[in-house]
């Protein structure tokens, strides 16, 4: 994999190049190098954390939720557990959503019928 400007990074995960500024400014992601002439450049180490960061989004976890994430990911092994914690908390937001949705889907269905 080879280093991609923002633009590709952009492109690639589909954010935009601003949020992926917000993201680094905050500390989502690590500091990312500079070339010489000022401009960013995303290594595979960069797409594969902005690649996680996605799925975790889609997931539903917030911007918040994740900065907390990231510091813990940043302090070591010893925080594994909490890790874990924090994503089966998530795991089952998502699984009571779907059960929701799939009894609005019933009753949306029922009423349709009627």
């Amino acid at each position: 994999m080879t280093d991609l400007t923002i633009t590709d990074v952009s492109e690639k995960y589909y954010l935009k190049p601003d949020t992926l500024r917000y993201y680094e400014r905050i500390g989502l992601i690590p500091a990312v190098p500079r070339k010489k002439n000022g401009n960013r450049y995303y290594n595979e180490g960069l797409q594969n954390w902005i690649e996680m960061i996605v799925c975790l989004r889609h997931f539903g976890i917030t911007v918040e939720e994740l900065v907390d994430y990231v510091k813990l990911i940043e302090q070591g092994d010893s925080t594994l557990q909490a890790r874990e914690d924090l994503l089966k908390e998530q795991l089952a937001l998502l699984e009571t959503k779907k059960k929701n949705f799939a009894d609005c889907k019933i009753k949306l269905n029922t009423v349709l019928i009627q």
